[in-house]
């Protein structure tokens, strides 16, 4: 009996996919067909997928073609499926010749035809095409432009911020050689050009825009928090629900790979029960020194720092803490730009700290304690690739590797244009989360029980 493997993502099966499998069909008597998983594409670049595991297995098994399933999750797997299943021939697509003769020392190598015109990056593209627009402007408007580009079916859209800000972003547009297609100070006029937007403005100000956003049944990705109220965000929320919008917070190190298997190794019980949770995030600015530097412009430490840091805290230990205490120091007169804050909760059973600063300079790191081992993820955690479980006999130390690409921002786009799309917000930040979070940022803004040091 001749065996052949052959592999692929087999998202949105088409004509191509079939015509491929029957003709690797044809090579022997066993055909085994490898899907390849949703974290391993990841790391392949494929990250928008728009079926799951589940679905694309699914699809190939009801071609009637596969004698045998099973799902690709490592690199170098080839070799290992190979010897394991006494494969006779690999065959793959000719788009990859050459590109896997170096299994020729293991089985026969086949590159076959692919049908012209008909690809699943191709149908995704002609699927959807969400156009979105940013409101605001901050430093970093720039990457999100360009990993937009990583993900079929959206496209930049323009931006809107306040005129004052035109010079320096078209300066900046020119330096990173991004066109901006639509330039407003006139909101608007500006939902009227966009589908969607997102919205990189000053916490204080994304209350109105998203209002004016989900009036305008424009779905929002907004950078956290949502708002610096907890009323406001529960009102934005059921907005959202009423106007049949996505309404979906921002915090890329949610959707970094690494940081989600971070979490399901915490709750798996490895480490045992959580009894604390450490975590920092600092990036030091010293231009708040200078005497003509306008603070009022800037996000301050919490602001910028304080949704990231209380993510993982949230996330496992839950938003029903006992006591909660606020440290802070101020770098100006009006209390307002907090150059360090350190906030401590008290739960029944855990405890956690963090601190964010950009007047101060710390270790960036994760650490989560546990009663059998801990977890720690180095600096920079939140946007980590890389995390270890330690225990008492280091023998039995694991660690963790994940390829991180464009610092997770492209994984939180697909994931809301999938959830444009199904109708489902796929958030990776709930309700709950979302609403510590404004009200910790609420308390800290009114200075309700804060310390100054």
């Amino acid at each position: 009996m001749k065996t052949v493997i052959t592999y692929g993502t087999y998202d949105l099966l088409h004509e191509g996919h079939l015509r491929l499998l029957k003709r690797a069909k044809a090579l022997g008597d066993y055909l085994i067909v490898g899907v390849t998983s949703d974290d391993y594409d990841k790391t392949r670049g494929k990250i928008n997928n728009k079926q799951s595991l589940i679905e694309r297995m699914a699809a190939v098994k009801a071609t009637g073609l596969a004698d045998k399933i099973i799902v690709e999750e490592y690199e170098g797997q080839k070799i290992d499926d190979i010897k394991r299943f006494g494969v006779d021939i690999f065959t793959v697509g000719s788009d990859w010749k050459g590109k896997f003769d170096y299994l020729q020392q293991y089985c026969q190598v086949i590159y076959l035809p692919r049908t012209e015109g008909i690809s699943s990056s191709q149908l995704r593209a002609e699927e959807n095409n969400l156009l979105i627009g940013i409101v605001g402007q901050t430093s970093f408007w720039w990457k999100f432009v360009n990993e937009c580009h990583f993900v079929n079916g959206i496209h930049f859209g323009g931006i809107y911020t306040q005129k004052e800000n035109f010079t320096a972003l078209q300066k900046q547009a020119f330096d990173k050689n991004i066109d901006i297609p639509f330039l407003t100070d006139d909101l608007e006029s500006f939902l009227n050009k966009v589908d969607a937007v997102y919205i990189i403005s000053k916490p204080a100000q994304h209350y109105n825009e998203i209002r004016m956003a989900l009036l305008a049944h424009k779905h929002v990705l907004c950078e956290s928090p949502i708002s610096e109220s907890v009323q406001q965000t529960k009102e934005l929320v059921e907005l959202a629900k009423q106007q049949g919008c996505i309404l979906m917070e921002a915090i890329k190190t949610a959707y970094a790979t690494a940081y989600e298997r971070v979490l399901l190794v915490a709750q798996s019980g490895r480490i045992g029960r959580i009894i604390s949770i450490d975590a920092t995030c600092t990036s030091l600015n010293t231009r708040w020194r200078n005497a003509d530097f306008e603070l009022s412009s800037q996000w301050n430490s919490i602001e910028a720092w304080g949704p990231t840091v209380m993510l993982p805290v949230f996330q496992l230990l839950g938003s029903d803490y006992n006591q909660r205490s606020i440290v802070s120091q101020y770098v100006d007169k009006n209390k307002q730009y907090d150059g360090y804050t350190k906030i401590n909760f008290i739960y029944p059973h855990a405890t956690a700290t963090v601190q964010v600063a950009k007047a101060a300079k710390s270790e960036g790191e994760l650490v989560i304690t546990g009663e059998k081992g801990y977890i720690y993820v180095p600096a920079p955690w939140w946007k980590t690739a890389y995390f270890e479980v330690r225990y008492e006999n280091p023998q039995d130390n694991l660690r963790y590797f994940y390829q991180l690409d464009g610092e997770g921002i492209r994984y939180e786009v697909v994931a809301f244009v999938r959830s444009i799309e199904t109708k489902k917000n796929g958030t990776y930040i709930d309700e709950k989360v979302s609403l510590a979070i404004s009200k910790i940022i609420e308390e800290c803004k009114e200075h309700k029980d804060v310390v100054e040091i």
